[in-house]
């Protein structure tokens, strides 16, 4: 399942950026695409950091800033959808927020498999 995730993670990230690379420059978008960037690299990096944790608390505090940040990525998507004006690939964004959301729920569970 880890490295399943990993590469779900990866991919993720990647389709993400290109789709930013699709999307207008004005000055709102700029912020928007900026702070997905950023966020949707940083779920991916960081679970990917989890799997050398040097302990169970290293490990589960890394999958917390992952899931974090595929919370904050959500968000923005959802922020891109609320502002898009038909110039988007509507089903791209669609599956993007339907996979940041699976992702989440992916990322929550481990979270609280190692809460104990």
């Amino acid at each position: 399942m880890e490295n399943e995730l990993n590469n779900r993670l990866f991919s993720f990230a990647v389709r993400c950026l290109l789709f930013i690379r699709k999307l207008s420059d004005s000055v709102e978008y700029r912020v928007v695409k900026y702070q997905l960037a950023k966020s949707v690299t940083s779920a991916g990096a960081n679970y990917e950091e989890s799997q050398a944790g040097s302990s169970r608390a290293d490990f589960s505090n890394k999958v917390k800033i992952s899931l974090r940040e595929m919370r904050e990525s959500n968000y923005w998507l959802r922020i891109i959808g609320a502002i898009d004006t038909g110039n988007t690939d509507n089903k791209e964004l669609q599956w993007m927020v339907k996979e940041s959301g699976e992702l989440k729920n992916i990322l929550g569970s481990i979270v609280q498999k190692t809460r104990d």
